[in-house]
């Protein structure tokens, strides 16, 4: 347990650091598959291809980018990187609630950085997508019959310019349209990442077990990044795995101050972004109960360094 409750500046530093180098390679493979991006119009359907990069990519990419987050704030915090983890954490009592704000904040301004980062580097590139994207949108309207009600005209509506959903989705996530423009619930989302992240602070409570078979502390990094990846695999089609509040809520608050608006909090209703902020939170907390009650709790002279 620790002696000083209040976290010290070489912890604020560690997550901040660590969560900056995580978000900034993580938004990174998510910007040059989104701009790789290509719908070509073939007969009377689409033929989508990437030039950077596809789903796999992303799931590498972001497990890649774990491994590197933990490897630079591991020997400090542990690194959490995640208010999930902070959260299920100081539940657990291996982590005093005194810190939780601070780490929180850490995280978060670190995400709302990385975002910035990202984005100036590939501005030029976004500003194509979203250019092409309006020209697309104007074009299918123009292909449009014209529509009257009483009378009145129905106008089509088109982008102004701004930032669109064309681009979003490069910084936070969203769940999946089907081809009949219904969605994934915010409930089947809620579900979605209270599973993911169950999943993801059990094996991490596994991994740093040294009752259990976790890995060497040196490979630690590894394996917790391997976790995100097959998350990823596994359960990424509903919504994005997020996973992780500070890596959807910095991103979207960045976005919307930086040309998006308010539309990334109201896309696809005004409730959808508490989904990758409440899901994580609970589940982790699930996690760690789970790993405690079928496996920690079995332990033998079980000290308090021992888990």
């Amino acid at each position: 347990m620790e002696t000083d409750r209040r976290a010290s500046i070489n912890e604020i530093s560690a997550e901040f650091l660590g969560t900056l180098v995580l978000m900034l390679f993580g938004l990174g493979v998510n910007a040059q598959v989104t701009v790789g991006k290509v719908v070509t119009s073939v007969g009377d359907g689409t033929v989508t291809t990437y030039a950077f990069g596809d789903y796999l990519t992303l799931n590498i990419g972001w497990g890649l980018a774990v491994m590197m987050g933990v490897y630079v704030a591991g020997g400090i915090t542990g690194a959490h990187l995640n208010p999930a983890v902070t959260f299920a954490m100081a539940f657990r009592k291996k982590f005093t609630w005194a810190k939780v704000p601070a780490y929180v904040a850490a995280q978060v301004v670190a995400a709302i950085a990385a975002s910035g980062i990202v984005y100036l580097v590939y501005f030029e590139q976004i500003e194509y997508v979203e250019q092409s994207a309006q020209t697309q949108a104007i074009k299918n309207a123009q292909a449009l019959p014209v529509v009257t009600q009483e009378g009145l005209e129905i106008q089509v509506e088109v982008m102004d310019g701004r930032r669109t959903m064309a681009t979003a989705g490069i910084f936070a996530t969203y769940p999946r349209e089907f081809d009949d423009h219904n969605r994934v619930t915010n409930w089947t989302g809620l579900l979605d990442q209270f599973v993911g992240t169950a999943l993801l602070l059990l094996v991490i409570c596994a991994v740093v077990d040294k009752k259990n078979a976790g890995p060497d502390l040196s490979l630690a990094p590894i394996a917790i990044g391997a976790i995100v990846m097959i998350i990823g695999m596994a359960f990424g089609a509903n919504c994005g795995y997020a996973v992780n509040p500070a890596r959807d809520f910095g991103p979207r608050l960045f976005t919307c101050l930086a040309g998006w608006g308010s539309l990334v909090f109201l896309e696809p209703d005004n409730f959808w972004y508490l989904v990758p902020i409440i899901g994580p939170v609970l589940g982790g907390v699930a996690g760690v109960v789970t790993y405690d009650q079928l496996i920690t709790r079995f332990h033998s002279d079980e000290d308090e360094d021992g888990n």
